[in-house]
């Protein structure tokens, strides 16, 4: 980034390229140096805004948790009315960012979480937040889905979205190992196509009991 005067202009420039470094290399392996001259400010600026660079990446991930849900709501509004399509159309645009942004750089939230969720636990809380609130909004189009009879209606919606939370994160990781966004594509299509199916009623006159839910 070009360089900077204006001292109100500091935490939003450090922030941003706090994120943009973080994402492609990682958070152990990016100096506060390296950040400092990526946003185009004085060395010594980092510590008047951010008392550690723990602190830093915490706010890192609020910073990410917002995006996502800024996104998350961009999504939805160009999304199918029906709740199954849209979760659909949801894993479709991720799937078609991850591709254009490479498969390099994963998830900030997955990616954190094997860095330094077990050495810091102001991160490993705000990750853990970050996440719930991401899984809830799915829980959400789930709950919808299974209401109108597209989802399967045994697992609780917040366990099938937790579940699907899993899946998504190991095929990111996949992605990074493979090159390739690749796994993105199948694995959803396994857990869209297989695991959110509606279970076939029973032979008894086509009626059926609902199964007790997976909490």
């Amino acid at each position: 980034m070009p360089r900077t005067a204006d001292p109100t202009d500091i935490p939003e420039r450090l922030l941003s390229a706090g994120l943009e470094l973080f994402l492609q290399q990682g958070f152990n392996a990016t100096g506060i140096q390296q950040i400092t001259e990526h946003a185009g400010v004085p060395k010594g600026s980092f510590y008047n805004h951010f008392a550690s660079k723990e602190a830093f990446g915490a706010s890192i991930v609020d910073r990410y948790a917002q995006w996502s849900r800024r996104s998350w709501q961009h999504m939805m509004r160009g999304a199918p009315p029906e709740p199954m399509a849209a979760i659909r159309h949801v894993f479709e645009q991720m799937q078609a960012h991850h591709s254009r942004s490479g498969s390099s750089a994963g998830c900030l939230i997955g990616n954190f979480a094997a860095e330094v969720a077990l050495a810091s636990e102001v991160c490993r809380k705000r990750l853990l937040a970050a996440q719930l609130a991401w899984r809830e909004r799915l829980a959400g189009l789930i709950e919808q889905g299974q209401q109108c009879g597209e989802i399967r209606d045994d697992m609780a919606p917040a366990a099938l979205s937790a579940l699907t939370w899993s899946v998504w994160e190991g095929a990111l990781l996949r992605m990074k190992v493979e090159g390739s966004v690749r796994p993105l594509r199948e694995s959803m299509a396994l857990v869209l196509d297989q695991v959110y199916r509606p279970l076939a009623s029973p032979a008894n006159g086509g009626t059926s009991k609902r199964s007790r839910k997976v909490k």
